[in-house]
This record gives C-alpha cells, structure tokens and sequence, in this order.
C-alpha cells in the first residue's frame, strides 16, 4: 500500500525550530527499538537516513531490540531513554513497577496485532472453536499471555485450551505439520513465517484479537517522567522525528524498504515490504486514523486495554490512562495527519 506522497512535505513544525548555535550540542537520546531491524520499525532508520533528527535539533541513536518486553526495564534502568515497543507489555510494567514513571508519548499502531492462527482446512471456524484444542507459542508471547483476556471478550472458556511451551523457531511449524491446531503471536510475524514454510495466507484463518473484542492499542514511543523531567525539548524533537519518519515510511515504503536494506543488508525486501503492507492495514490505518490522524487516542478506550491487560496477569487494578500516556509532547495535529 502506498499513501500520497503529501506525506513527505516538510513539517512545518520541525522547519520552524531554531537552529542550535555552533557551541550548543544538540540533546541526544538514546531509543531502544522492540526487536531486530524489520518493516514496522524501519520509520526509525527512515528518520536518521533522512536525517529528520538533525532536522529537529536531536541526535537518536538506534539500537535493536530484543522484544518488546525488554523496552520497559531498559528504560527504566536508564540504558536506554526512549523506546519503541508494543504497549501491552509496558502496561504489565508500570502495574507492577509504578515507581518506573514509564510513559507513552506516542501511539503509533491503532490497533495490536495480536492474533491466533489456525488452518483454514482445519475444524477451528470460530474463537469459540478454540476450546479442546491445543496452540503452540512460547511462554513469553504476547499472544498467549493476554489469550485469557482474548478469551473473556470472545467468549472461550480458557480452561479448555492446552497451550504447548515451545520456541518461537518451532511455533509456526507445528502448525504447518498439524501437530497443534494454532498458534499466537503478532500477525505480522506467524503470517509472514506460515507463508515462508508452505502455509500460504489463504490456508490460513487468523482470528485478530480485536476482532472479537480485545480492542487493544500497539506500538507506542516510550520513556519515563524522569528523563521527560530533564529532557523536555529532546523529547518533544525525537517525537517529532520519529513521526515524520513514521509518516515518511507509508508515504513511500519502497524507499523505507531500500533504507532498511541498507541497515540490514541479509533481509528478505519481499517479505518486509508484504510485512510493511500488513502493518498498515491490520495495525495503523482505522476510520479514527484516517479522520484524527496518528495517535489520536481514547483515553477511555486505553483505560479498557488496561483493565483487560491488568486481569490479564492477575494484577490488581491500579493504573490510571492518564499515568500511561500523555499528549503534551506530540507534534500539531496537522503533522499526524495520513
């Protein structure tokens, strides 16, 4: 998919900041991506090639992740400043570390892509389905750990479904061989991974947890009310770059594409940009992104996927939206727009 490219106008906001005097460093920051080098987290490279940070006044440097769950006690820790990561997971975090002060700045993905995958020539038509049935995912994906509250919003009785512990090399193989019945995990990946081993998209059927009433917000910029507290500006110019590099990417993703080759030269450029293309209409572009632009949150609506996460790991209820996200450092409304 390939959106206008009035995207890549120059923000005016950006162009209008001041430019830092030759003796004035620009505030640096240190962002923490959620995993390897890959389509849906390219706007970050798309931002330092095109060099949107030097732009807004910023020097970001880019790591790699190691899933999204290693984002929160990296920030928290202080190795890393801002990050790039799915927000469930920090949800889980700050419930159980609340002195943390991790926040979101920016929601980027409109919807999770949490999924179950199972063959669609298999007997599994409906999430109800699922019960008696045996899944294959490892302990730590997102997908089996929010299942209960998956099965909760589409009716599923969770007892009666047997998860297998395996890795996630294994994952998408079992299915494929039909030693289990289906799979969790993001739908950017287990889709991707199904089609690359003989399971192409029309034999699978994928069951979107937001399909069946988990409506759960995704990738999100993240940092703590510490380094917000000492680094204001720093954060308001990465926010800005990294969203314009955001906007960039659906702009022209075969450009984002080349630059992701660039910083991963072994990639697969098909399957990022099929992985690009997915993203932007399982997980970016809703009805409420199209009209209100990028991070234009509910704060209902993420007061829900709060709840749903917190009885999801049997925590207590005790997190407020307001303490998860705030606004103050996105840029104008006219520079989200899609």
């Amino acid at each position: 998919m390939s959106l206008p490219r009035r995207l890549l106008l120059s923000s005016p906001a950006l162009l209008a900041m001041p430019s830092l005097g030759r003796a004035q460093a620009a505030p640096r920051v240190r962002l923490m991506l959620d995993w390897t080098f890959q389509a849906p987290n390219a706007f970050a490279l798309v931002a330092r090639e095109r060099g949107f940070f030097r732009e807004a006044g910023v020097e970001v440097s880019v790591d790699r992740g190691q899933g999204s769950g290693a984002v929160p006690p990296a920030l928290a820790s202080g190795t890393h400043d801002m990050g790039y990561a799915d927000i469930n997971p920090a949800i889980r975090f700050l419930a159980q570390n609340t002195d943390s002060g991790l926040v979101a700045v920016a929601m980027l993905h409109d919807r999770s892509p949490l999924c179950a995958i199972v063959r669609a020539d298999g007997p599994v038509r409906t999430p109800k389905d699922l019960e008696g049935r045996r899944l294959a995912a490892p302990e730590f994906d997102a997908g089996r750990q929010l299942f209960p509250a998956f099965a909760k919003a589409a009716g599923i009785d969770a007892s009666k479904v047997n998860f297998l512990s395996v890795t996630p090399a294994l994952r998408e193989p079992m299915l494929v061989r039909r030693e289990v019945d289906g799979v969790t995990g993001f739908v950017t990946t287990s889709a991707l991974s199904l089609k690359s081993i003989g399971l192409d998209h029309p034999q699978q059927r994928v069951m979107m947890y937001y399909d069946h009433g988990l409506d759960l917000y995704g990738g999100a910029l993240l940092t703590t009310r510490r380094f917000i507290q000492n680094n204001p500006e720093a954060v308001r110019r990465a926010v800005a770059a990294l969203i314009r590099g955001f906007r960039d990417q659906l702009a022209n993703p075969a450009a984002a594409m080349q630059v992701l080759r660039q910083a991963e030269p072994l990639i697969d450029l098909a399957q990022e940009t099929e992985r690009h293309q997915m993203n932007v209409q399982r997980v970016i572009v809703t009805e409420n992104v199209r009209v209100n632009g990028l991070s234009s949150v509910d704060m209902a609506r993420m007061q829900r996927g709060i709840t749903a996460v917190e009885e999801a790991y049997g925590l207590q209820p005790r997190l407020q939206a307001a303490q998860l996200y705030t606004a103050e450092f996105l840029p104008p409304a006219a520079d989200r727009r899609i």
